[in-house]
This record gives structure tokens, C-alpha cells and sequence, in this order.
């Protein structure tokens, strides 16, 4: 297994351990490349093992009987994903899949059981990142339901960046019509905005916040209400 040193960790949970428990946990910890669209968990499949994100972004998508895709939770550095192994069960009812890629650390399931307790500093730091999900979820269905897909992508976008830590990243208007749950076409229309604005660029799967302060100004409430609560829980 490749071993990464605890100063060199950007998973903001791994990182925030004590030197002694990040060390304990090290030998079970296996780096990992994160490729675009590589599917993490299959709905209702075992889960053979835990992700801590050092990089790019994990989505946590929903399907219909249709077909059809939403988005409901993204997963970055600030996060585990494998939030059903904590709660004591073995899968989930959606697909965990890449949209950006990146690395990260992953530990088997099993070995997450046995060595995770109650009695160690990370459950504890699961725990309160477990709400902060919760909350990031609920935020998103209010934010689906009651405001323009201009303002849930300018939302999304932030989020990303928040993940990311750069201002570019490579990003398909298909893959983000899907994230929104609405028609490319829309996506194409608001990334059209966005530009004419000046707060993005975006050209041939590459997306540039040109202007952050604009984004957000753009962005509904729900975007500072899910930071600031990943950022009181986490600290």
C-alpha cells in the first residue's frame, strides 16, 4: 500500500486527527487515483470500502425508474465517503460516482469496523461531519425545489471550488445537467449568463470562476448557510 504522511494529508477529517491515531490508522490506509466517472458504490451492492478525498469530487446521485438523474450530495476533501458503514450497514440506495477527478485514501469496510469505535478520535470527527451532510442534503432539496437553476449553479460551482481549492476544473455541461437534475439545454443557457457576466469562462469541458465574489453575490442563500455549517462542525 502507498502511505502518505500526515502533514501531506488534505482530507480536512484525516488531517485533523492526532499525529498518534493518523499514525495507528496509516497501515490500513491505501492511496488511490480517483478517474472522471468511475463508480465508487452501485446501488444496493456491498460496500468493500471507505473513501477519505484528498482531491476532486465524489456525487452521491439518485435515479428514478425513468432514468432519470439527481444529484444529491457532493463529497470532497472536507469528507468520508461511506457514510452507511458508519451507521452500521453495508450499501446504499444510489451510485457514489467521480465528476471531478482527483485522489484519495480508502480503507476496507471491515477494517473501518473494527478499528473506527466510538471509542476513537475519527468517529467522533464522522460524526459531526455525518450532520454536516445531513444538513448539506436537506439545504439541497429546499434549494431544488424553491430556487432558478441559475442560482443552484452558481451554488454547485462554489462548492466545487470550495473542493477543488482552484479556480479550473474540467467539467462536462452534460455531467452538470445531471448533478442539477434538468435538460442540457438549461445548463447551456445558464453557463451562457454566467460568461456574458463575467463570472465564469467555460470552453470544451473546462470551467474557470473568473470572479468568486460575483458567483456568490449570484448564488442563493443556500451556499453560505451549507459552508458555514460544514465549517462550525468541522472546526
Amino acid at each position: 500500500m502507498s502511505q502518505t504522511p500526515h502533514k501531506q494529508i488534505k482530507n480536512r477529517l484525516l488531517s485533523a486527527l492526532p499525529s498518534s491515531e493518523y499514525e495507528r490508522l496509516l497501515p490500513y490506509l491505501e492511496t488511490v487515483s480517483l478517474p472522471l466517472k468511475q463508480i465508487i458504490y452501485a446501488p444496493n451492492e456491498p460496500i468493500e470500502y471507505v473513501y477519505f478525498p484528498n482531491s476532486g469530487i465524489i456525487s452521491l446521485v439518485n435515479f428514478t425508474e425513468d432514468g432519470g438523474t439527481v444529484e444529491a450530495a457532493t463529497v470532497g476533501n472536507e469528507g468520508m465517503v461511506g457514510i452507511p458503514v458508519l451507521l452500521g450497514t453495508d450499501r446504499m440506495i444510489g451510485q457514489a460516482v467521480t465528476q471531478i477527478v482527483g485522489d484519495a485514501l480508502r480503507m476496507k469496510a471491515d477494517v473501518f469496523k473494527r478499528e473506527v469505535t466510538p471509542a476513537s478520535p475519527l468517529y467522533n470527527f464522522l460524526l459531526h461531519y455525518t450532520q454536516a451532510l445531513m444538513n448539506l442534503i436537506s439545504q439541497s432539496v429546499a434549494c431544488n425545489r424553491l430556487h432558478s437553476v441559475e442560482k443552484r449553479c452558481c451554488r454547485w460551482l462554489l462548492l466545487c471550488q470550495d473542493r477543488v481549492g482552484s479556480d479550473e476544473f474540467a467539467l462536462t455541461q452534460e455531467f452538470l445537467s445531471q448533478m442539477l437534475g434538468v435538460r442540457r439545454a438549461s445548463v447551456s443557457v445558464v453557463a451562457a449568463i454566467l460568461q456574458k457576466a463575467g463570472l465564469i469562462r467555460y470552453s470544451r469541458g473546462r470551467m474557470k470562476i473568473c470572479d468568486r465574489l460575483g458567483l456568490e453575490a449570484t448564488s442563493c442563500e443556500c451556499y453560505r448557510i451549507v459552508k458555514q455549517e460544514f465549517d462550525r462542525l468541522l472546526t
